[in-house]
């Protein structure tokens, strides 16, 4: 029979401490997400190279990142590095990891951006004497983000969800983990995991509805 009894003023007590864990939560997305950006760019350079051993690394960087758990990759960059004399800290690890899937999700986003693009515009750059990485920086490039923008705005959401994984790797300070301690010395489990729940929704929808704005804004015309 049900006979629970919610304690909710426990959790709204913890509320501070949880809305600190947030900021951090955030924080490892945003970095994760700047980073991952960078390394998708440089693989799909790296795709348009014509050299076989780049374009391997970053066929294999795609194919390990899209087609193997996050989870995997987090206990890879703080418990497999470790074998090798690598250690990272909980927070860094959760970045790497983070930061790795981004890329892999990404890169095949702006390959997919990239196909958008009609060739006729890199074209048009070399006959105006750009050189092929300038008619790719200053042309293709900012075409090719524009096109992805949304879709990497979903990348951005899955990547606050990620940071929940940061628990199994010792990560303490940021939402998930706040909230695990938290119910760790209550045993409030339904009351601060629901809090939590709610407080990751408002961040995922504020990201979105703020993504939405900047691209109606930017991208009218």
């Amino acid at each position: 029979m049900f006979n629970y009894t919610f304690h909710w003023n426990q959790a709204l007590r913890a509320l501070p401490q949880m809305l600190d864990g947030a900021v951090v939560t955030l924080q490892v997305a945003v970095l994760s997400m700047v980073i991952g950006v960078a390394c998708a760019i440089a693989l799909t350079v790296f795709r348009l190279s014509g050299s076989r051993i780049l374009g391997g690394i970053a066929t294999t960087w795609v194919e390990v990142a899209r087609n193997t758990p996050a989870l995997f990759q987090i206990y890879m960059a703080h418990f497999g590095l470790g074998n090798f004399g690598i250690h990272l800290s909980p927070y860094t690890a959760l970045l790497v990891g983070i930061a790795f899937n981004n890329a892999g999700y990404l890169a095949e986003n702006f390959r997919g951006a990239l196909k958008a693009i009609p060739d006729t515009q890199a074209r048009a750059g070399r006959s105006l004497g750009m050189t092929s990485l300038q008619a790719f920086r200053l042309i293709v490039l900012p075409q090719m983000l524009r096109v992805a923008f949304l879709p990497a705005t979903n990348q951005m959401v899955w990547a606050i969800l990620m940071t929940s994984l940061g628990v199994t790797v010792g990560m303490n300070t940021d939402l998930a983990g706040i909230t695990q301690e938290l119910n760790a010395r209550s045993f409030r489990t339904f009351e601060f995991f629901a809090l939590a729940a709610v407080i990751y929704y408002l961040i995922a929808k504020a990201v979105t509805l703020a993504a939405r704005a900047f691209a109606w804004r930017m991208f009218r015309y």
